[in-house]
């Protein structure tokens, strides 16, 4: 490593790179149940555990015609979307946005056109998409527009356009040009910018004026004007694609701090590694092959061990994600954890698992998880995510429901130093846990809670 290292510290020099701040959202109040719901929208899987949230399958019809108060001809089209139980078994209504947490907790600095505009974006490696709030949206209220005519170095590209949406209907989309983008110094030229001219009021009542994703090309959304799939490079790849930097600098690295240890900054950086938070932990980075195939930060997870006794999984795999605030596992997984923490039990209205507020650091248990072949702590205060009332806590990790992949987020993400070394299609990892644990509720929770009362 020392000689990455080096090589590192030259490029850092020479080219002005710096660390990206990561800035907790002031607005982001963490809520167990609305962040699951937000990932059974995000990846569409259906809930093993009972719980008010569900997919079912609605008709809808297009192209109908009116003929004598009746409504004739047209198409008829199933759609899987997600629900809400609201009484019995056959009362469902729609999930909004009060029912999830669209709200980014991180949100980081990035420069966009000449002369640089300053936007306050959500980094995701569960995504492909770099999109903003530009001035044409119309109400950009509460953000940071981009305003492509005052750069001199934006170029719309005709005959292109973009559009995430999720399972409650929820949508994005708008149209397409490049710029320059500065990220921690770096300077990406040419990349392709998305600009959001529709937006349900999921995504437009987040506090980020956009996201940047982190993922790989293979599930980002632009298309030509026909619709066909017309996947763009992320920033990353346009980074590696420009060639001005070596092959040991063609990576990102993530490092997250609870707000519990306040005195910690969390940060990313791009093109090198922190040296001194990698010699700090006394351990060498451990890397594992990824599997990109289906556009993720994906691996081997054959394992996990709850104090110190090992459950195999054989062929399990898992994503490493900065979009997902929670960990999910299989269910399996997550009884054999909350068995072993007293006065846990599984909560259906909550559609999670909780245990007593009063549970310290001693009761937890210490919960591993297997990043190819070599296991990780995930921290005891992180089990702890959210107040799920005045009573209990909601859990960090949950139920993966009938997705075949482990998803890996924040929960997990605070007990690691992360090195995303995309130009060698490997995820390397360090231990980095507090020592001390904290327990104590963040304070917006616990107002959010006494509000409840």
């Amino acid at each position: 490593m020392d000689a990455i290292f080096s090589s590192q510290k030259n490029l850092i020099q020479s080219m002005g790179l710096s660390k990206v701040r990561v800035v907790r959202n002031p607005n982001y109040q963490s809520h167990g149940t609305k962040s699951y719901v937000y990932l059974l929208n995000r990846f569409g899987f259906e809930p093993t555990m009972k719980g008010p949230y569900r997919h079912v399958k609605r008709t809808q019809q297009h192209g109908l015609a009116s003929f004598k108060r009746a409504l004739v001809g047209g198409r008829a089209r199933q759609d899987r979307v997600l629900v809400k139980q609201t009484g019995g078994d056959s009362n469902h209504g729609e999930v909004t946005a009060d029912d999830q947490q669209n709200d980014s907790m991180y949100l980081c600095p990035v420069e966009i056109g000449a002369p640089p505009q300053k936007l306050m974006l959500d980094f995701d490696t569960g995504s492909s998409d770099l999109w903003v709030f530009p001035t044409e949206q119309g109400s950009t209220k509460g953000h940071n527009a981009f305003d492509p005519k005052k750069s001199s170095t934006f170029k719309k590209l005709p005959n292109r356009a973009w559009k995430i949406s999720y399972g409650d209907g929820s949508s994005a989309s708008g149209d397409c040009g490049t710029d320059n983008v500065v990220i921690g110094g770096l300077k990406i030229q040419n990349q392709v910018v998305e600009l959001a001219k529709q937006m349900s009021a999921q995504f437009a009542q987040g506090t980020g004026d956009g996201l940047l994703g982190l993922a790989f090309d293979k599930i980002n959304t632009v298309t030509d004007n026909h619709g066909n799939s017309e996947p763009v490079a992320t920033p990353v790849e346009n980074m590696i694609a420009q060639n001005d930097i070596p092959k040991s600098s063609e990576l990102f690295t993530s490092a997250f701090y609870s707000d519990r240890d306040q005195q910690k900054e969390s940060f990313y950086t791009f093109g090198f590694i922190d040296q001194n938070l990698v010699q700090q932990s006394g351990q060498e980075i451990y890397w594992t092959p990824i599997d990109n195939s289906q556009g993720f930060w994906q691996f081997p997870s054959e394992s996990f061990s709850i104090n110190g006794q090992s459950t195999e999984q054989s062929g399990n795999l898992a994503i490493a994600d900065t979009g997902t605030t929670l960990a999910l596992m299989s269910d399996a997984a997550c009884k054999a954890l909350y068995d072993q923490i007293p006065g846990a039990t599984y909560d259906e209205q909550n559609q999670g698992y909780v245990f007593p507020l009063s549970t310290s650091a001693d009761d937890l248990p210490e919960l591993k998880i297997a990043v190819g072949g070599k296991s990780f702590v995930i921290q005891k205060e992180d089990l702890a995510f959210a107040p799920a009332d005045d009573k209990n806590w909601y859990g960090g990790v949950q139920s993966r429901g009938d997705m075949p992949f482990d998803i890996l987020g924040d929960v997990f993400l605070k007990s690691v130093y992360a090195i995303w070394d995309q130009g060698n299609t490997r995820f390397g990892v360090v231990p980095k846990i507090e020592k001390t644990q904290n327990l104590t509720p963040l304070l917006v929770a616990v107002v959010s809670v006494a509000a409840r009362r």
